[in-house]
């Protein structure tokens, strides 16, 4: 199981867009689906001007605080009847496990896109159901930096995939405005960064109607929370480890079904999102 654990994760991280741009606290600590984490956010503070001969002024700054309900936990799980057949092939388990796995990872993409909806600091730029122009990512990049988010923060620009196939068809863009660090939109499909942003495209943009509702963000704007479930209890037929890297973490669990005479895999993880800084995101549309 410990195997199995290790070769688990890495196949969820890469199959992540969001989850790998986000602010992610994530603690070995065990924890329980409801339970509520505080997130701490840098206080903000202002410059005095002292005089000759005068005092500082001195502050009394208090850090502000994200509160996250870790209320979801998603899980995915299968049965496989010869099994000591399957774990001896390790090449046949991973075609049962990345399935899985890629099912949690697209369940954690799916709620982070979704918090477009707490977006409410920053007018969102761009038009309903139009094509996305140079100057609706201008402007996205604009309503950051009038925000003051700092120049030193990298900037992400997530589109679906209609999206991103409109916005590498910019004559501009697609020719000679791209980063000399790619080879050119046109010959490869990236179109990496443009306007300050890192350019890149999910499957999980939510466009609940005509609207697309794709999104730029620093990585404080949104929250990823994941804690660790506990492990069952000894001599209860099921057998649990833990894996965690980059501040994922998840529980890989080995029971035995007797209904179906079969050995049972569960992946599961315990997290919740949330937007942390609410100026730092701005919502996209097209």
């Amino acid at each position: 199981m410990k195997l199995v654990a290790a070769d688990a994760l890495p196949a969820l991280v890469g199959n992540l867009v969001m989850g790998n741009l986000v602010n992610r606290s994530y603690e070995a600590d065990l924890a329980n689906q409801g339970d509520t984490v505080n997130i701490p956010i840098p206080p903000t503070m202002a410059a005095n001007n002292i005089a000759e001969g005068g005092s500082v002024s001195t502050q009394s700054p208090s850090l502000g605080n994200a509160q996250v309900v870790i209320n979801t936990h998603a899980e995915s799980s299968f049965q496989i009847p010869d099994v000591t057949r399957v774990l001896a092939h390790p090449d046949l388990l991973n075609m049962y496990m990345m399935p899985a796995i890629i099912s949690l990872a697209e369940r954690i993409e799916q709620d982070l896109t979704q918090l477009y909806l707490n977006l409410t600091a920053n007018t969102a730029v761009g038009t309903s159901n139009t094509t996305i122009t140079e100057s609706v990512i201008d402007s996205a990049e604009t309503t950051l930096f009038t925000a003051k988010v700092p120049d030193s923060l990298p900037k992400f620009l997530i589109l679906s995939g209609s999206t991103y196939s409109d916005a590498r068809q910019i004559q501009r863009f697609s020719e000679d405005k791209v980063s000399p660090e790619f080879a050119g939109v046109i010959p490869t499909g990236i179109v990496g960064r443009l306007k300050n942003f890192y350019v890149m495209r999910s499957q999980y943009v939510q466009k609940p109607s005509s609207t697309t509702y794709n999104l730029a963000f620093a990585r404080d704007a949104f929250a990823l929370v994941m804690r660790m479930l506990p492990k069952p209890l000894p001599n209860t037929g099921a057998v649990a480890e833990y894996a965690s890297l980059g501040n994922f973490g998840m529980r890989v669990v080995l029971s035995y079904a007797p209904n179906t005479l079969a050995q049972q895999f569960t992946v599961d993880t315990l997290y919740g999102v949330t937007v942390l800084r609410n100026v730092y995101g701005v919502a996209v549309l097209s």
